[in-house]
């Protein structure tokens, strides 16, 4: 065990050469070995629409991005969820298509490269890939606007691995309201979205409630039969008003219900000045061109200047670590998981958690709070597999 921690400790270090998201590693061995031995699942990783617009061979170390094989080896990381993305734009226009075209992707990694990565149909397969020294690359899909309104397309995206299925987006589409689209077509849920979660129900598809409006997020809690997943947000008790995280009242129906909220690392989510960044620099832009007059050599100077004055507020490891111990201080341990959203949230990563190697930064922070390592694990993955094998568990009955 001491030399397979001493590769990762080395190889943690040397990957600074090859990444340009190189961030410090400050984990003790404890948190290296606890990253090495357990068994870590990141339930949102947006590698699949990465490469469609900006193709890199992830079997191998990469120079862009957040997530690649030699990082996520040194990290721990053995379960990335990847996210089969579809942008709100695709409803109605492509949105099947291009969900198998991203699944294709994935299955081409471990064409390339089957020594390293396997696909996992089952939470049995997750221990077995382990065993066998493979990487599980879990898919859910992020937007349900490939369903259609049709269930023949959903068994077919189940059958080629997809575990979980965000409702929506960043706009209505027809299975859900979403928390960024003022329009809440559905008040909720549609009629089609219901029938849908309780399809998923029965064959065992986790149902992921992030992105979706609070009223759709209490119909899904009204009809599921299982518990479900938050697979990528944060408390909204730290970014106030902002609906794409979940407040205290719906992380309380969601332990309730047996779920798990997997909390982001994006800053955005993590801390109400990051959040409220863009939203500065825009009023502070208008305020200058209404001044000095827009695209006044003036004006231009001083925007600069302002950009300069006002960089982007990072939040830090810290931050994510707080939203960690609101939600165990407010329903206990057992509701809360990981879900980075890695690659998906562009140049906003926290300082000490910028890509897949620095799992070991996150679990030092956690032995720091005073974390058992049972507890750890439950973070790492024990929560997420209670969930996913409830899913499986209500499937099978239903079978029978």
């Amino acid at each position: 065990m001491k030399n397979v921690l001493a590769m990762a400790i080395a190889g943690a270090l040397s990957l600074s050469t090859f990444s340009a998201q190189s961030t410090e590693i400050v984990a003790g061995e404890q948190a290296m070995r606890i990253a090495q031995e357990s068994m870590i699942i990141d339930t949102h990783i947006d590698v699949p629409w990465r490469l469609i617009n900006d193709w890199e061979d992830v079997s191998k170390a990469t120079q862009r991005g957040d997530f690649d094989y030699e990082r996520a080896v040194a990290g721990g990381l053995n379960v990335p969820f990847m996210a089969i993305y579809i942008p709100s734009s695709y409803e109605d226009n492509g949105a099947y298509t291009l969900a198998n075209q991203l699944i294709d992707y994935m299955e081409a990694l471990v064409y390339r490269a089957p020594e390293k990565f396997a696909i996992p149909h089952s939470v049995d397969d997750l221990f077995a890939h382990k065993e066998q020294g493979l990487m599980s690359l879990a898919m859910g899909m992020e937007n349900g606007a490939p369903i259609e309104g049709d269930m023949e397309k959903l068994y077919h995206f189940y059958d080629r691995g997809v575990r979980y299925i965000t409702l929506a987006h960043s706009e209505d589409n027809h299975i859900a309201d979403s928390s960024y689209d003022i329009r809440q077509t559905w008040g909720g849920l549609s009629p089609f979205g219901r029938d849908l979660v309780l399809e998923m129900n029965r064959i065992g598809m986790m149902v992921d409630v992030s992105h979706i409006s609070d009223k759709a997020f209490y119909d899904v809690l009204e009809i599921t039969q299982v518990p479900v997943v938050a697979t990528h947000s944060s408390a909204r008790r730290f970014t106030p008003g902002w609906q794409r995280n979940m407040n205290d009242d719906m992380i309380k129906a969601l332990a309730e219900n047996g779920g798990v909220i997997q909390v982001t690392f994006g800053s955005t989510f993590v801390t109400t000045m990051a959040n409220q960044h863009r939203a500065r620099i825009q009023r502070l832009t208008r305020e200058i061109n209404e001044r000095l007059g827009e695209g006044t050599p003036e004006a231009v100077a001083a925007i600069e200047k302002m950009r300069e004055e006002n960089p982007y507020p990072f939040a830090t490891k810290a931050d994510v670590l707080d939203h960690i111990d609101h939600i165990v201080n407010l329903v206990g341990i057992d509701y809360v998981g990981l879900g980075s959203d890695y690659d998906g949230v562009g140049d906003t990563l926290p300082v000490g958690l910028k890509d897949v190697r620095t799992f070991p930064n996150l679990i030092q922070g956690l032995l720091d709070r005073g974390y058992s390592e049972e507890d750890i694990n439950k973070i790492l993955h024990g929560n997420t597999l209670r969930v996913w094998r409830a899913a499986e568990a209500y499937a099978a009955a239903q079978a029978e």
